[in-house]
């Protein structure tokens, strides 16, 4: 997806929110900050998006979005737990109606066999509903495999809007 192709897809969501009357809560970890930037970049933004919390450490995931360090210690900060706790935090802690989160191994380090370079846990939160969550993987170097994460979630995003119709 070439950028033009990702300001179409953030302005696709901002007119979904909008429609909705909802605004959006990010939570990024792998992305720091990347879904935020590409809402953002839409011009009239500020009508459907609340906040961005970018928690890349474990001490940030707790400390801000309410992440249980029993969560972080058993489940890891990559894990479909974590982002699940971290949309719902994000929701808690914003004024917006649905929140996004990711967290990831974004490479080229820190993969293990159980959690590779590319694996991908994204976590989509909606007030009175049950938060859903994904694991992905990703190919490619550390830019593209952050690049997929901004997509998913944003394509997420308008998943989610489309069934509120």
């Amino acid at each position: 997806m070439t950028d033009t192709e990702l300001d179409i897809l953030a302005a696709r969501v901002g007119t979904a929110l909008a429609t909705r009357g909802w605004r959006l809560a990010t939570a990024e970890s792998c992305t720091g900050g990347w879904i935020a930037e590409a809402i953002t970049a839409v011009s009239g933004s500020s009508a459907w998006f609340d906040r961005g919390f970018v928690t890349y450490s474990n001490e940030a995931k707790a400390d801000m979005l309410g992440v249980a360090t029993a969560t972080l210690a058993t489940h890891g900060a990559v894990s479909e737990a974590t982002v699940r706790e971290m949309a719902e935090g994000a929701l808690a802690r914003s004024l917006a109606q649905c929140a996004v989160a990711v967290s990831g191994v974004a490479g080229p380090s820190g993969g293990t066999a159980t959690k590779p370079v590319g694996m991908v846990c994204i976590g989509w939160a909606v007030h009175g509903q049950p938060t859903r969550t994904i694991t992905a993987r990703f190919p490619g170097d550390r830019a593209a495999v952050r690049r997929q994460t901004v997509i998913r979630a944003l394509d997420g995003i308008l998943q989610l809007a489309a069934q509120q119709r």
